[in-house]
């Protein structure tokens, strides 16, 4: 076992970015088509096939799911997917041939590296080509390539976020797993300890509370454009289409628990929730595991971020 995501039955993931640039995108493939749910709770949300997955829709499952930076442009690397998926026979069967299912959400991270290089349909097929059972890459990479967290004193003031995982498995066999690219406004606290590993910097450098920082600058508005917190969460239950949005509704309890504060007007926080079918299990258990696997991804992304353009993280290595 990884720790990571893909230790779900029937996940795959794949990344690739573009480092001097800082961005990228990470993409969660699916073996076989599964239900898939989702709950958006920013208030500024950049997202693709988000409607198809409401219970009362037609579509019951997807094939793919894209997280990626780059604003809106970064929605682009999703159809990338697509045309990869495509090429492999896969997608749903209209009658005229296979159209592949993948919703995708995006992040703002054009503050960083080069705001002219955005994730587009060619990095999207090539993360989707890349999709494996390895372990996944956690950090700099993928969708978290350019993610940033504390900003609540400036962008001058902020820190490295990134991407991170993490996965849980259960005596019944029960597996939920979670992964995640953190780019929030405010600072990111082990849930367990209360500490800050991330957040914004004061003058002289010393890690602040988001909150205090904002009392101290009067309140002044989060500035737009900085923000968004984006994840998946997988298990191996067998769950229907409603369930699995009351699961990804829960699941964010999990950024509640480690970003503060979070789902703001200027956030696009979004969370998909995945179900491949195997393990008979209640919504109210998947949901409450998968918040608790989704905090320990947002911790992982943390502790695994790296300096990037004159950004510091966590991590001194």
């Amino acid at each position: 076992m990884t720790g990571t995501i893909v230790d779900v039955p029937g996940i795959l993931v794949g990344n690739a970015q573009d480092d001097d640039a800082l961005t990228g995108c990470t993409v969660i493939l699916l073996e076989r088509p599964s239900v898939c749910g989702v709950d958006v709770r920013g208030s500024a949300p950049g997202t693709r096939e988000t409607d198809l997955l409401s219970p009362t829709n037609l579509v019951e499952v997807v094939h793919a799911i894209c997280l990626s930076g780059g604003s809106a442009y970064g929605l682009d690397a999703a159809s990338g997917v697509v045309r990869y998926l495509e090429e492999q026979q896969i997608g749903l069967d209209v009658g005229f041939g296979l159209v592949p299912i993948v919703p995708a959400a995006v992040l703002f991270d054009l503050s960083v590296g080069n705001p002219k290089v955005r994730p587009d349909q060619a990095m999207g097929y090539l993360a989707a080509s890349r999709a494996t059972k390895q372990a996944v890459a956690q950090g700099n990479t993928g969708a978290g390539t350019g993610a940033t967290v504390g900003k609540c004193n400036g962008f001058a003031n902020a820190m490295k976020g990134g991407l991170g995982s993490a996965a849980r498995t259960l005596p019944n066999g029960l597996v939920i797993g979670a992964i995640v690219a953190v780019n929030a406004v405010g600072h990111v606290l082990r849930p367990e300890t209360g500490e800050i590993l991330a957040g914004p910097r004061d003058e002289q450098g010393v890690i602040q509370n988001s909150l205090d920082m904002m009392q101290a600058k009067a309140f002044a508005p989060i500035p737009p454009g900085t923000n968004t917190t984006i994840a998946v969460v997988a298990s191996n239950a067998k769950l229907t289409k409603s369930g699995a949005n009351k699961v990804a509704q829960m699941a964010h309890d999990g950024l509640a628990r480690t970003i503060n504060p979070v789902h703001t007007m200027y956030d696009g926080d979004t969370v998909f929730a995945v179900a491949t079918g195997e393990v008979e299990a209640s919504v109210d258990v998947v949901g409450a595991l998968s918040a608790e696997v989704l905090a320990e991804a947002v911790v992982q992304a943390i502790v695994h971020a790296k300096e990037a353009g004159g950004i510091p993280a966590y991590s001194i290595e």
